[in-house]
């Protein structure tokens, strides 16, 4: 590693501890020490919460957090070794990357024949779990700056959109693991809530690209003219367009032209090297790279198993590990130490309450209100709360446009975490049945992407 000045360039690779150079001060032999201990750290911690029934992220997220400036990261001499400063690019360009892939197979794979077979009740069900934290959020964004008084902060209406949806997104795979182990999947209970949950995440996707919109370069500083924002609104639905109206159909004619065999060769390098160029025309747009893969895995014909060959090969190496990744960075980069006082500490408990407390009012409300028992409402109303990749992707991308300070990502930070490690015990305390001849044994019941639930 060299530098000249202000610019700094990283060498691939070292020559060698016998020709004097240290391997950790070249980005290829630290970036896999990084992921070593990241999977490492996360996997004993994912053995250790097993018995507790939580889900794989919170083991990721708490890996980060604990090798992060919250705590080992405080120590000098292993921050500056294992995770210098200039390494912080390579390793999340690799977490972004595996960010990226994973939301083109969440595209692949979301299934809007679940809400059509539950019907309307899913959709209002999703919406009253969304619109009262989504409202409540104007309410927070004043009390944050009081709280949490920030020397640079994005203007009230991109800093509302994102908060509002942090505190609204339902982490649809750890819902489905909560219903795995409770037997409920498979059950009209489980369908309605796998239902709602899948509408809430399309609402969220909406929420996230307004919110890239109206942040514009973040900061409150207005980039581009004035109408920028409403330039990259009607950019985005036009890209939504071409490629759900024009590219869906083209691609399909190509499949039944190739026919299975051969479409199947192609399906996993074309695929990626598409969703990786829809990412970089949303970027180009001005929207998160994310938004144009998720786009692309959505318009990908289903006709003769493509979407689903496609995803077969790309699943293993992005939820195995480039996800965990992801999930990680995240914690890397909170530093629960920036929260400090009452006041901080009190607005943490406040967002906690108004995440778990708003989302459940309007589930619990709705629900009961289309007849369902109290007991199921209550239980769907919690498991609802729960938070997971779409949280930590709104929250990560509003620190990267500068919406977010480093305070207020790490009170999302610490409710994302909290809601979703309270979801199970109270789902299970709430709503415990035993399997019968109606109620498949959870083992049954296969989760697309496997058992781990990482997401």
């Amino acid at each position: 590693m060299a530098a000249n000045g202000s610019a700094v360039t990283v060498k691939m690779a070292s020559d060698g501890m016998w020709q004097g150079e240290n391997p950790l001060d070249f980005a290829l032999p630290l970036l896999a020490l990084q992921v070593a201990v990241i999977l490492v750290i996360t996997q004993c911690l994912a053995l250790a919460l097993k018995p507790l029934r939580q889900p794989r992220v919170v083991a990721e997220i708490l890996g980060g957090i604990l090798l992060g400036p919250s705590a080992l990261g405080r120590w000098g001499a292993f921050r500056r070794t294992l995770f210098p400063a200039w390494s912080a690019a390579a390793l999340d360009t690799v977490s972004g990357l595996g960010l990226l892939l994973f939301l083109f197979l969440v595209g692949l794979e979301l299934d809007f024949r679940s809400v059509r077979r539950v019907g309307p009740r899913s959709v209002a069900i999703a919406a009253g779990g969304i619109v009262p934290p989504f409202l409540a959020a104007a309410g927070l964004v004043p009390l944050l700056d009081v709280a949490v008084p920030a020397p640079r902060r994005a203007s009230f209406l991109p800093l509302c959109v994102f908060v509002g949806a942090a505190l609204s997104v339902t982490a649809l795979p750890v819902l489905a693991c909560i219903l795995k182990e409770l037997g409920l999947l498979g059950v009209p209970f489980g369908d309605t809530a796998m239902a709602a949950a899948a509408v809430n995440d399309v609402f969220a996707w909406v929420l996230l690209a307004l919110a890239l919109a109206v942040s514009g370069g973040g900061g409150g500083e207005p980039k581009g003219p004035p109408l920028a924002p409403v330039y990259i609104l009607a950019s985005g639905a036009a890209f939504v367009a071409f490629m759900l109206c024009a590219l869906r159909p083209l691609m399909a004619r190509l499949a039944r032209r190739l026919g299975p065999d051969r479409a199947g060769d192609l399906a996993c390098t074309g695929a990626v090297a598409c969703a990786l160029l829809a990412g970089a025309a949303t970027d180009a747009i001005g929207v998160h790279p994310v938004f144009g893969a998720f786009v692309f895995g959505l318009a990908m014909p289903r006709e003769g198993g493509l979407a689903e060959r496609a995803g077969e090969k790309v699943a293993p190496l992005v939820s195995g590990l480039m996800l965990p990744l992801y999930f990680a960075t995240s914690g890397l980069h909170t530093d629960v130490g920036n929260v400090r006082g009452a006041a901080a500490w009190g607005m943490v408990a406040l967002v906690v309450a108004v995440a778990i407390g708003g989302k459940f009012a309007g589930t619990f409300a709705v629900a009961a209100g289309t007849g369902m028992s109290r007991r199921e409402a209550a239980a769907l109303g919690v498991a609802m709360s729960a938070k997971g990749l779409v949280e930590l992707i709104v929250l990560n991308i509003g620190k990267e446009r500068k919406v977010l300070d480093d305070t207020t990502f790490a009170i999302f930070v610490i409710m994302a975490l909290t809601t979703t490690v309270l979801a199970t015990p109270f789902m299970t305390a709430l709503y415990r049945r035993t399997p019968t001849a109606t109620t498949p044994e959870s083992d049954d019941v296969e989760l697309k992407g496997g058992d781990a639930c990482p997401a």
